[in-house]
């Protein structure tokens, strides 16, 4: 179970690790799927750790390092050539992870024992009390409520949790003005001269390129045959890696195992006998102690710089006349005028003298220049609702699960704009006359624990009556790297069927929900009632049972009846009114 911000108390590394190695891996899966499962890890936690949420941040992180030294390299596909260097590249992106891990060690641990010095200081204070109540004393408020207030008070500890069905309109400006705020950063990065092999080396998604022309190329080697020789040297060198990563973990394993006895004999010599209770108990719910290998730092910048924050042009531009007195947006104080007449000479009095219609402005009368986007409201107080733009900090909310997974694991909120669907129709209606399908990628970001959708992207596609297959995946998945979006699912249409997700609809999907939990389809039939809906597949039964399907027909039943519920209503989906996204088609042609 996932760390969710405003609802848990400061946890330490051990507690944290445990939880980041509690996923299912399934070899079944294939290999790209779980490559961008990778990628979508290293996205969210960069955002984790942007709006100071560290602990989600070190989880995501571990869990993506662990899938990516332990699981995929023993992957049934990872010799296959389309995918050579797509690991390559997600091995190197985990070096940097490593070393990002043991920068928010110390943070968390930090963190963690300063709660534990406030929880034993509560309990000694309890215990007196609970004397002074038994001698006739009383107390407004209790030790528990008194320690819960200025947890939550503490915004490095925890965000203010908000309900999604009563904060809309709270989420739509958050969410603009935060997409707003990346992508001036992003033009800014763009703008600052950074090469393209650096950009994309700072992305963590960036493991397509390529592969589809190296898999041709092999393909298309004389005799249709391809050159063994390379391939035996490049699978020499794979197995070396693997020896390698193994060496690696083993390493680890041992580090932990040292950790763990260093922290068992430790709490045998500390402090008082309430203490060395505390920590034992501590000791056995953590499983060990944990230190990553050092890694150097690389001489670039990589992708957890924190973005350029690029002030607006307005504020650069000259006031269009003189700011008077009264105006708090002067940079200097303006000469005292003076108290009796205006006191010129030479040249300027007769161009006074001349100019009889001249009136000089009364100051009491003048009005300050509005400059909007200059920001000197006072700071927001600690009891002040996040009205104003300028409150909006992602830092200091999060939004609570909305729903959840079958298995009991709480789903993010899902943002999607109410006009999309509409938008999505427009583009699909040549393709609908002809009763032919056509898809469309719902992309976004994640922002203070929900996700937003704000971009819908066309794919280069191949259709019939009844399928819809995305072809060229590499340009969708690097264009979504490029602008730094994350795929949160899918919509298509049904010309001429009924709203309900097909036995192919329900295999693609099963590849979104294993990359993100909170993926969506959202189905169309504008001929039918309903004419549209929006779904997940149920966990369990839904997700296991398509893993284990092994029939190829393009309709075939399963054996379960409740394979894919409703995410709408109820569901982890809302619609935001007034949310604006945008529509990329990347179809040639179009």
């Amino acid at each position: 179970m996932d760390i969710r911000p405003g609802v848990w108390r400061p946890l330490s590394v051990q507690e944290i690790i445990k939880r980041a190695e509690e996923f299912e891996y399934n070899p079944l899966i294939s290999l790209k799927y779980w490559l961008r499962t990778a990628d979508a890890l290293q996205k969210e936690a960069s955002i984790y750790e942007r709006e100071g949420n560290e602990q989600q941040a070190y989880l995501l992180l571990f869990r993506r390092a662990k899938l990516v030294l332990e699981s995929l390299v023993t992957h049934p596909e990872r010799h296959r050539i389309e995918f050579r260097d797509a690991l390559k590249a997600t091995e190197k992106q985990t070096h940097i992870s490593l070393t990002k891990l043991e920068d928010l060690k110390p943070k968390i641990t930090a963190r963690y024992e300063s709660y534990q010095a406030q929880a034993r200081a509560q309990d000694s204070r309890r215990a007196t009390s609970a004397n002074q109540r038994g001698n006739g004393h009383s107390r407004g408020m209790s030790s528990l409520d008194s320690m819960l207030a200025r947890i939550t008070s503490d915004p490095g500890v925890t965000a203010r949790p908000i309900a999604a069905a009563e904060n809309g309109a709270l989420a739509v400006k958050l969410a603009q003005k935060e997409l707003m705020r990346r992508e001036s950063a992003r033009r800014a990065t763009r703008q600052a001269g950074i090469s393209e092999a650096e950009e994309q080396a700072r992305r963590s998604g960036g493991v397509w390129g390529g592969w589809e022309q190296a898999l041709t190329a092999d393909e298309c080697a004389p005799n249709g045959l391809a050159s063994t020789t390379p391939r035996r040297r490049e699978s020499q060198a794979d197995e070396a890696a693997v020896a390698d990563l193994r060496r690696r973990m083993q390493e680890t394993r041992r580090r932990i195992e040292e950790v763990r006895s260093d922290a068992i004999r430790s709490s045998r010599n500390r402090g008082s006998n309430a203490q060395r209770s505390s920590e034992s108990h501590l000791t056995q719910q953590a499983p060990s102690g944990f230190s990553y290998p050092t890694v150097p730092k690389r001489s670039n910048s990589d992708a957890w710089v924190l973005p350029l924050r690029v002030p607006p042009k307005n504020a650069e531009q000259p006031p269009p006349y003189p700011l008077t007195p009264q105006d708090p947006l002067s940079s200097t104080p303006p000469e005292v005028p003076p108290k009796e007449g205006l006191q010129i000479d030479g040249a300027q009095r007769d161009t006074w003298l001349l100019n009889s219609n001249y009136v000089p402005p009364r100051p009491e009368k003048t009005t300050p220049i509005p400059f909007t986007a200059i920001d000197i409201s006072p700071p927001r107080s600690a009891t002040s609702t996040p009205t104003q733009s300028s409150d909006l900090n992602p830092s200091t909310f999060t939004f609570k699960p909305s729903a959840y997974l079958e298995n009991g694991a709480p789903l993010r909120t899902v943002f999607l704009p109410p006009d999309l669907r509409h938008e999505f129709l427009k583009i699909a209606a040549p393709n609908t006359r002809k009763n032919l399908e056509t898809c469309g990628i719902l992309c976004g970001t994640l922002i203070s624990n929900a996700l937003f959708i704000s971009r819908l992207v066309i794919p280069d596609q191949e259709s019939t009556s009844d399928t819809c297959d995305t072809i060229n995946e590499s340009e969708l998945f690097d264009y979504c790297d490029s602008e730094d979006l994350m795929v949160l699912g899918w919509i298509h249409t049904h010309p001429t069927q009924t709203c309900f997700m097909s036995s192919r609809d329900l295999h693609t999907h099963c590849g979104y929900q294993v990359m993100m939990p909170e993926s969506i389809a959202i189905v169309c039939a504008p001929s039918k009632d309903p004419s549209w809906g929006i779904f997940r597949l149920t966990d369990p039964p839904g997700v296991q049972s398509l893993l284990k399907c092994q029939q190829t027909g393009l309709f075939h039943p399963h054996g379960e009846d409740n394979v894919y519920t409703d995410a709408l209503r109820p569901g982890h989906v809302f619609e935001a009114a007034g949310m604006g996204f945008e529509v990329v088609d990347l179809r040639p042609g179009v």
